[in-house]
């Protein structure tokens, strides 16, 4: 088994096939893509590939150590991905293809209109033993 994310983004990825912002949507539009996403989540849940999953909000700040005393935290001039995701879903698959699988089926929710977005999803797979970095 190995571990994918699959991030949902606001924007910097490709455009999706129905490229209406979330912020265009009716509330039930909403609820009908939160939905699809809860059961598809609740069906990998069953299957045993469900790890995490989570909406983000577009609040956020970037933090460093900056020595003594309080961290620094700025909103930016930076790409910030509070701007950029929009959420995530962690699965834990047996092969890359079926990560690829998923997030396809994962990028039918419903959009505007009840039409399903076929919006673009990033798939990474966590590093480990098997997915280490090129040295």
């Amino acid at each position: 088994m190995a571990k994918y994310l699959f991030l949902k983004h606001y924007r910097g990825a490709p455009a999706s096939v129905h490229d209406v912002p979330m912020d265009q949507w009716t509330p039930e539009e909403i609820e009908a893509h939160m939905q699809y996403m809860q059961d598809f989540a609740d069906r990998l849940r069953e299957s045993g590939e469900y790890v995490d999953s989570q909406a983000l909000m577009p609040e956020g700040a970037w933090v460093r150590h900056g020595g003594e005393g309080k961290p620094p935290v700025t909103d930016g001039p930076f790409a910030e991905t509070k701007d950029l995701i929009a959420g995530f879903m962690i699965v834990d698959v047996d092969s890359y293809a079926r990560a690829v699988e998923l997030a396809g089926e994962l990028s039918a929710a419903p959009g505007a209109g009840g039409k399903p977005i076929h919006e673009w999803l990033e798939v990474r797979p966590f590093m480990s033993g098997t997915h280490l970095p090129a040295e």
